[in-house]
């Protein structure tokens, strides 16, 4: 065979090797078989799409405020807490005597909805042997069918219970004596329930900085803790500062605390931009930074957790940065993120809280100028 000849019969060799090669792969993908080994699907991260139509318009002519709270209780069902007085006069205009508008009129405090959007109770405001909160901040709907609620107005220092129909329990703390004290509340800004245990951890929170747990039917004091499960102290803190040596305290507010399945405990330091995980007992565990350059109100909102059975991501907020992240929960990595600044269905304006259902829909609350409720479907197959 020639050099020429030689070459040609090579030629044709690797074309018809190319071919089979193809052909092969064609045919594995055919039959479900993946060619090539993979590290991971996209499908098993979570991913969302907004439903712009979701919840379904008030009745009774009813808007609301600012929202301070977001909750899912074991029914499936969106509980909000929203802050009637920070509408505005044109927002209200159907309230001013005499009326400036035919819209609107300040909705209850507290509202419950369902998957779909529709309202299904709402109460709250002033009542009989109890003070209502000078500015709504927290909600959370524990397995036995109470209530509790929050506020982070200067003169809010107690966490209130309810029954579902608004009938009020007890009340946990008063006027605050310091981040030591085993009574007192400092302007609490969010609540998480122990079932197993029967107790009530509070992010504490806009005047304090602590975490501190009460067993939840007596709201007798059990223990509380501080950044890196030290005791708080209440000594001036300095701003801010990416580059300045991590802060041994917890900044105000403590803004969001969330119980994991396998007894972890996750702490929103809002301000420094991080979060800090807990044994149940105060023990501290690992932190992580996010969006570490961020200044004004911080990177770390809120926290969600992931409803499927491992509990394998967190959802974080990010009410200055207005986006969600997806979080790994084993090591803080994040694997994806929806939302940007802005009024568009999808888009944030200060995203304040988030609660996540059982079928991995999420649920988010808007403060500030704001404003609003939004759900967003989960559009992968992330819940196994």
């Amino acid at each position: 065979m020639t050099p020429m000849h030689h070459r040609r019969y090579q030629n044709h060799a690797v074309a018809r090797l190319s071919r089979n090669i193809a052909v092969c792969i064609a045919a594995a993908v055919l039959i479900g078989t993946p060619a090539l080994p993979r590290a991971a699907q996209a499908g098993e991260i979570p991913t969302f799409a907004v439903d712009a139509a979701w919840p379904k318009p008030l009745p009774n002519n009813w808007i609301l405020g600012q929202v301070g709270g977001i909750t899912v209780d074991s029914q499936g069902h969106i509980w909000v807490i929203h802050r009637p007085r920070s509408l505005t006069d044109d927002e209200k205009g159907a309230t001013l005597t005499p009326p400036r508008s035919k819209c609107c009129v300040s909705a209850p405090p507290v509202l419950e909805f369902d998957t779909d959007g529709n309202l299904l109770r709402s109460w709250g405001g002033p009542g009989e042997g109890y003070e209502w909160v000078g500015r709504e901040h927290g909600i959370e709907v524990d397995e036995k069918g109470f209530v509790w609620v929050g506020g982070n107005a200067d003169n809010d220092n107690a966490i209130l219970k309810f029954t579902l129909d608004g009938k009020f329990v007890m009340q946990i703390g008063a006027p605050s004596k310091g981040s030591n004290d085993t009574t007192q509340l400092g302007k609490p800004a969010e609540t998480a329930v122990d079932k197993e245990a029967n107790e009530i951890y509070v992010a504490d929170g806009y005047g304090n900085r602590r975490v501190i747990v009460f067993d939840a039917t007596t709201g007798a004091y059990k223990r509380h803790w501080g950044a890196y499960g030290n005791p708080p102290n209440d000594d001036k803190q300095p701003p801010y500062d990416p580059k300045a040596p991590v802060s041994q305290q917890f900044a105000n507010p403590v803004h969001c605390v969330k119980l994991a399945n396998d007894g972890l405990v996750y702490v929103c330091d809002r301000i420094n931009d991080r979060i800090q995980v807990f044994k149940k007992d105060g023990t501290f565990v690992k932190e992580w930074f996010y969006e570490k350059n961020t200044l004004g109100n911080g990177a770390v909102w809120d926290i969600a957790i992931w409803p499927n059975p491992k509990q394998t991501y967190l959802l974080s907020a990010d009410g200055e940065n207005n986006e969600v992240r997806v979080l790994n929960r084993e090591d803080g990595t994040v694997v994806g993120s929806f939302g940007r600044n802005g009024r568009n269905a999808g888009q944030f304006h200060w995203i304040h809280a988030m609660a996540v259902d059982a079928k991995g829909n999420v649920y988010t609350a808007e403060v500030d100028t704001g404003k609003r409720i939004q759900k967003f479907r989960l559009t992968s197959d992330a819940l196994r």
